[in-house]
């Protein structure tokens, strides 16, 4: 039996698990880096700081729709291959691998072609006003370009993290995020090129990450390797695996439609200001949003590979231990929001009205992060046991159904009606939780 399966087959879960953890997570935070490092520079650029980050977080649901492509492909793909492997059958799992990575080049071409040709429309239908919208413009315009190293990078590296291999898979992420650090000082403050100078940043960056991919992915060192042969399109093969993936993909997506929701209900009760205010509590939900699933991630391979292997009780623990770090994980997130909600938006700007303004607003709409780490808990394991349906049903269920109506009928009920639409968040997150604990396990005690 070779390394990987005895980590994943034969190790104590306690081990296995805080083994792939570890470097899923500090890989989860690490990439956050991109986007946060942005904003950082981005919100003290002289004079125009305010303005510049009102436009940059506008082009968030553009970052996070393009991600969502490449979660639909390696979230789906990544635990079809896993399970492929507890069964011993390394050479469809290479099939698997091969189709999604035509899928991603595919998806990138078009992607790439849609914001180069509508990407101002878009933008101003997500919430930028005349004085952002040249911010948001030229930010997105160069992203946009480097789609292509964003897929590969996001796509490919679940296909490392499924051989049990977090360290690369972190690595090659914090390779990218150094770069970008480097750059942002030497085009934003040396060079003096602003929003233009964060982008070309980012896509430098990613296409750092995505050449290191690439070239892991394509020698004897990976126990899955990509091959010129299976890079093409398989239904057979690839259609399970973007079912399995709308889920993930959908959680991103209706991410998107959230975000339009609010900076246009925003806009209309608070202005500039409040599109301000969301564009750091976004980034605050974003560290949230990648350390959880960043513990789901290192989880995944156990839990997907033993479910292929028919070891249901190395499942069951792996799930528990799960659940335990996330909800600890919510918790001391939201106790350091409540404590200090000051101090962390005065790391995104130094604009004093904005870092009060938000301040206020944060202790409002994380509320009830302290239990949000049961949702993502439940709701992405349901994708690592192949339980496309159900997790599809409580993306659809938080985001659509319950959170998105709140944010524009909230206003209506309440003296304040910009604290009206910060409350949507918490009073979503409750209901979830009280729907999908009961969902999750009732499906887990009858798992055999």
């Amino acid at each position: 039996m070779n390394t990987k399966n005895e980590l994943l087959a034969n190790m104590s879960v306690p081990a296995a698990f805080f083994r792939l953890a570890v470097p899923a997570v500090a890989a989860q935070l690490i990439n956050i880096l991109y986007n946060l490092v942005d904003k950082m520079f981005i919100g003290h650029i002289p004079e125009v700081g305010k303005q510049a980050l009102a436009g940059v977080g506008v082009t968030a649901p553009v970052i996070l729709a393009i991600s969502a492509f490449a979660a639909l492909v390696s979230m789906g793909g990544a635990p079809k291959a896993s399970i492929f492997m507890g069964r011993g059958d390394n050479e469809n799992a290479e099939k698997i691998m091969g189709s999604c990575t035509w899928l991603l080049i595919i998806l990138s071409l078009v992607l790439t072609a849609l914001m180069l040709f509508f990407g101002e429309p878009v933008l101003m239908l997500f919430g930028a006003s005349g004085d952002t919208i040249k911010y948001a413009a030229d930010y997105m315009k160069i992203y946009c370009i480097g789609t292509l190293f964003t897929q590969l990078t996001l796509g490919l590296n679940a296909f490392i993290t499924a051989q049990g291999k977090t360290l690369i898979s972190m690595c090659n992420v914090a390779s990218g995020a150094v770069t970008n650090i480097i750059l942002d000082a030497v085009f934003i403050d040396g060079l003096e090129m602003g929003v233009k100078g964060a982008a070309l940043a980012t896509v430098i960056s990613q296409g750092v990450s995505a050449c290191l991919v690439i070239r892991y992915l394509t020698t004897s060192k990976s126990q899955l390797r990509i091959r010129f042969r299976n890079i093409r399109f398989n239904g057979k093969l690839l259609l399970p695996c973007v079912l399995l993936g709308i889920s993930p993909a959908l959680m991103q997506l209706t991410e998107n439609m959230v975000a339009i929701s609010f900076n246009t209900s925003l806009q209309k009760y608070g202005g500039d200001i409040a599109v301000a205010s969301m564009s750091i509590l976004n980034s605050v939900m974003q560290f949230v949003m990648l350390l959880l699933p960043g513990l789901v991630q290192g989880a995944q391979p156990l839990l997907s590979y033993n479910l292929g292997a028919g070891n249901i009780h190395r499942v069951k623990k792996t799930f528990n231990l799960l659940l335990i770090c996330c909800v600890s994980g919510s918790f001391l997130i939201w106790l350091v929001c409540m404590v200090s909600p000051t101090t962390i938006s005065s790391i995104f700007t130094n604009d004093t009205a904005l870092i009060a303004y938000t301040g206020r607003s944060m202790r409002v709409y994380l509320a009830a992060l302290l239990i949000y780490g049961i949702q993502v808990a439940c709701q992405y394991s349901f994708v690592a046991l192949d339980q496309a349906p159900k997790a599809i049903f409580l993306t659809i269920w938080r985001k659509i159904i319950i959170l998105i109506p709140l944010i524009f009928i909230l206003p209506h009920f309440v003296s304040d009606p910009v604290m009206g639409v910060y409350m949507a968040e918490p009073i979503a997150d409750t209901i979830a939780v009280c729907v999908t604990a009961p969902m999750f396990f009732s499906y887990f005690r009858k798992l055999k």
